[in-house]
């Protein structure tokens, strides 16, 4: 390849990779979608809180669940390996 040729394609791809990695800037709110951005940050906390909740209830109810059917074989849960090494 020619030296004009090898030049012209360094250029082009700087030129492009600079372009391509240009930020666009924020666009400025004004009140209105303040407000409304704040009321969908708002819903998405509260939906998230409910989310938490009714998993919590979940994980109680599967907990309960499994030390009903424990305490039915009269057998404790075996320990793991660490906690017995660690009361010895």
């Amino acid at each position: 390849m020619k030296f004009g040729t090898l030049f012209a394609a360094a250029l082009v791809i700087a030129l492009g990779a600079g372009m391509a990695n240009a930020k666009i800037p924020a666009p400025v709110m004004d009140d209105a979608a303040k407000v409304k951005a704040e009321e969908a940050k708002a819903k998405a906390a509260d939906a998230a809180k409910k989310d938490a909740e009714l998993l919590a209830k979940s994980q109680d109810r599967v907990a309960e669940r499994y030390k009903k059917g424990q305490g039915k074989s009269a057998k404790a849960a075996p320990l793991a390996k660490a906690e017995k090494s660690a009361k010895k």
